[in-house]
């Protein structure tokens, strides 16, 4: 079998020719066995009618194994020559003709070093992007952190506006009133728990 890739075979063939070859060469190989087998079996069923044969079946299963072999060499020489004929006139596209896909380099070609510098511009951009990228996951993270600040801000406003309600129905309107109502009021609340706290321990003491 042929060592040759062929890889621009292959990207227009969709398959390897040697694999093409390979399958050929598997298919006449198996229709060669099996056409020996079905000699064989006529041979001994024309032996069975023939009375006092001194030829056994295990004489015959030898013969046509020996020409088996034969006959696979000779037909291992005749498909080494198909196969080369296949892979150098009808399985190799030509040097000169190009793929529909490979029109464009035949329009528009490049050199080493204009190839050289495409290539270096291509992985800047592929860097320049995956900075930006990086940019904007950030992006969309600070804006998930401001959504959530908002949300606690709206809430401290609401508890604002409750506190403000709160103090209009014990008749303070001024909102500063209220607020300086509840601190006073929860010195107070500190101060009587430091006091009760106090005289636990105290009577703990006594």
């Amino acid at each position: 079998m042929s060592v040759d890739p062929m890889t621009y075979e292959a990207q227009f063939f969709g398959f390897t020719p040697q694999t093409c070859m390979l399958r050929i060469y598997i298919a006449f190989q198996d229709y060669l066995f099996e056409v020996m087998q079905a000699v064989e079996q006529v041979i001994l069923k024309k032996l069975d009618g023939i009375p006092d044969c001194e030829i056994s079946p295990v004489q015959i299963r030898k013969c046509t194994e020996k020409f088996l072999c034969f006959m696979k060499g000779r037909f291992d020489t005749l498909f080494g020559k198909m196969e080369q004929l296949f892979l150098q006139l009808i399985l190799r596209i030509p040097p000169n003709i190009l793929l529909p896909e490979d029109k464009s380099q035949e329009m528009h070609p490049c050199s080493e070093e204009e190839f050289q510098l495409l290539q270096k511009e291509i992985e800047q951009l592929q860097e320049k992007y995956k900075t930006e990228l990086c940019t904007k996951q950030a992006l969309l993270a600070e804006l998930e952190e401001q959504k959530i600040v908002q949300a606690k801000l709206k809430q401290t406003l609401a508890l604002f506006d409750e506190l403000e309600n709160a103090g209009r129905d014990h008749g303070t309107s001024d909102f500063r009133e209220s607020l300086v109502f509840l601190v006073q009021n929860s010195r107070k609340l500190q101060n009587i728990r430091d006091n009760v706290e106090q005289e636990s321990k105290r009577l703990k003491v006594s």
